[in-house]
């Protein structure tokens, strides 16, 4: 087992599932590792290296995750890691986590390239496959548009889909085919703040309670990429949803299909991207993309203190975009 890895890439619960397989690898037959988490941006990297170089008191192994290592942008900082990475401790593994695909060089370079996993995020296909392998080992079967519905309303990652699909079995009997109706019905009121009902509350231009919203994901620790990822993603569709109601009005062409194509086909989506064109036009959805682009620039150069006030000029604007 390598003793520094690092795992990067979009696909959360991938990733988890790769630490996951380290901490049993760490436990074999015995205890289990001691174990301590660490926020790039909130403790100094000389600060974890002094804590990682520290003789373990109570456990023979240990693990240490070093979590949004994009922050690390100071050269002492960066440098400190990389010294403690290419020279570690003895029974002591470090994982070092970030949604990014890539980090400072040093990091890189201070770990074989076989120490470097990159987790995408999965195309359609093999989401639809993970949804329905899920649903049928936990006892239940769930039709095509039932799966159309969870993709849409749930984050494009593994460790929300498995989140929300458990939270879904807790509401039906085994053997139960689960609907798109059903799915709606239940997520909608089971379901954690996210991105998406972020979108939600904007598309009735809805400030106060958009503002609610992302102070509740940062108080949860949601990362600012992430959240900025997802709602990049929905004023992308608000845009490609634009352009497909201009040709329903200028040429006659239906607009169900598209919808599909789109990954819009639930009710409740529609919903949300009919209110959200009353409000926007197609060069505001591109602005906002833009606006997206260039917060994600400044939340990731400015540091974790600043986040909060970052986030919340970020809504403003997207809300202002749509007046």
């Amino acid at each position: 087992m390598q003793s520094c890895v690092l795992f990067l890439g979009p696909e959360i619960g991938e990733k988890q599932d790769a630490v996951a397989e380290i901490r049993r690898a760490l436990r074999g037959n015995g205890a289990p590792p001691e174990e301590t988490s660490f926020y790039a941006g909130e403790t100094s990297a000389v600060a974890m290296t002094a804590v990682m170089r520290n003789g373990a008191l109570f456990a023979e192994k240990r693990l240490f995750l070093i979590k949004n290592a994009e922050n690390l942008k100071k050269k002492n900082e960066i440098d400190a890691l990389a010294a403690y990475m290419i020279a570690p401790q003895k029974d002591t593994v470090l994982v070092v986590l970030s949604d990014e695909t890539a980090l400072a060089k040093p990091l890189e370079n201070a770990v074989p390239p076989n120490a470097k996993r990159i987790f995408w995020e999965m195309f359609e296909d093999r989401k639809r496959e993970w949804v329905f392998g899920f649903f049928k080992r936990e006892g239940f079967s769930i039709t095509e548009d039932g799966v159309d519905a969870i993709l849409e309303m749930v984050e494009n990652n593994t460790e929300a889909l498995r989140r929300e699909c458990a939270h879904l079995c807790q509401f039906f009997d085994k053997g139960k085919q689960i609907e798109a109706e059903s799915v709606e019905k239940w997520l909608s009121r089971s379901r954690a703040e996210s991105a998406f009902t972020l979108f939600s509350r904007l598309a009735v231009g809805d400030l106060t309670k958009s503002l609610e919203t992302m102070r509740a994901l940062l108080m949860a620790k949601e990362a600012p990429p992430s959240i900025l990822a997802g709602l990049a993603w929905c004023f992308q569709k608000l845009r490609d949803y634009l352009f497909l109601l201009i040709e329903e009005r200028t040429r006659g062409v239906p607009m169900d299909a598209e919808l599909k194509k789109l990954g819009l086909a639930s009710t409740r989506a529609r919903k949300d991207y009919e209110n959200a064109s009353r409000r926007y036009q197609v060069w505001q959805a591109d602005a906002c993309v833009s606006l997206t682009a260039e917060y994600d620039m400044l939340v990731r150069s400015m540091g974790a203190g600043l986040e909060n006030l970052l986030m919340d000029r970020y809504v403003y604007k997207l809300w202002n975009a749509g007046r």
